[in-house]
């Protein structure tokens, strides 16, 4: 990986390979994921070194993630993770022009060069893969003013929401299950909890991903979204390992995905739930069935877990039906937040601008 030099001090890119790194390097990574996170994300537990290890070493079906790591004067001072489509997996084609982008510099050390230096090592990855557009999620303040500075578009506005168990009223909930609509013999339950087996997810696929690519995604510049099935036993042998379940609640008019909500849970953070979606399909749409799936999908995870305390999921701010909902279950903004989009192009002209 080259060197880059930031206007204040050299910063020095190095490349965590997960496979090779020695303990000496496990040992300076920590102590810098921990002391990032805690100032970054000071409310939310920090998974244990060991665990991170894991996670880092898996490789994904469908994913490719490289990490730099910023040095100076030796020390860890910042990181930047790229992840791309894998070359090769099935619908790659759709993704060859983009890169996720994550990561940050410690709170002490910003604003001295090294972000600068860690974009010019996503400049030279763009120009390497020919990766036309780079997109990143923001939440500090810190962050946005980033993004402005060097030109990065806001694409979309979206919030972390949470809600506390012990504040659900728990009998409205209740009816929320039970909408009239539901007296129709033709729509039925459906419910999974811990796996969804291989043979019903295979023709979930597509229905599904034509729900969440229906979900409000402001401007961004991006490849249609999908539910991929070959990202499933990858998931599910990871929470074998580590302990965690997977639900999903449906409502099915015969084959025909009506309603659907899915969330996880991991056993290294007992207390927290991740729901992720909440659609309904279009000719349903109006009858109370996103409230229904998701009040079932809460008294599950209640009825199997209930040292669970709290609930998070994400919303984009145009999603006004779903924040409705959410507000009338009591969830409330965690975390604002910005996906923002850059081009290679206009990338490298604020680098070329600053010298």
């Amino acid at each position: 990986m080259p060197n880059f030099s930031s206007d204040l001090a050299p910063v020095e890119l190095h490349c965590l390979d997960p496979t090779a790194a020695t303990p000496a390097q496990w040992k300076q990574f920590h102590a810098f994921r921990r002391l990032r996170l805690g100032q970054d994300f000071p409310e939310d537990p920090v998974m244990p070194d060991h665990e991170a290890e894991n996670v880092l070493r898996q490789q994904h079906p469908i994913f490719d993630t490289q990490r730099l790591l910023a040095l100076r004067n030796g020390e860890m001072v910042g990181i930047l993770t790229l992840s791309h489509r894998r070359e090769g997996s099935p619908g790659s084609e759709d993704g060859l022009d983009h890169v996720d982008v994550a990561g940050g510099v410690l709170l002490d050390q910003r604003r001295q060069g090294i972000g600068r230096a860690l974009l010019k090592g996503l400049s030279h990855f763009m120009d390497q893969r020919s990766k036309g557009i780079a997109t990143a999620k923001v939440h500090l303040p810190d962050g946005h003013a980033f993004m402005a500075r060097i030109g990065a578009d806001c694409k979309l506005r979206h919030v972390e929401n949470r809600l506390l168990f012990d504040q659900v009223d728990w009998d409205e909930l209740d009816r929320w299950v039970e909408p009239p609509v539901l007296r129709s013999p033709k729509l039925s339950w459906e419910i999974h909890a811990g796996r969804v087996p291989m043979a019903t997810l295979e023709p979930l696929m597509e229905p599904l991903t034509s729900l969440l690519n229906e979900q409000p995604l402001g401007t961004l510049d991006m490849p249609p979204l999908r539910y991929e099935l070959a990202s499933y036993p990858a998931w599910y042998a990871e929470m074998d390992r580590r302990g965690g379940e997977h639900f999903m609640v449906m409502l099915r008019d015969a084959s025909e995905v009506v309603a659907v909500c899915d969330a996880s849970w991991d056993q290294r953070f007992p207390d927290r739930v991740r729901q992720d979606l909440t659609a309904v399909a279009r000719p349903w749409r109006g009858h109370g069935l996103a409230k229904a799936v998701k009040a079932r999908m809460l008294k599950l995870v209640r009825q199997r877990h209930p040292e669970v305390r709290m609930v998070a999921t994400n919303n984009a701010n145009a999603n006004a039906a779903m924040l409705s909902i959410n507000r009338q279950l009591g969830f409330s903004v965690h975390r604002e937040q910005a996906t923002y989009q850059i081009g290679r192009d206009a990338l490298r002209e604020y680098l070329a601008g600053r010298g």
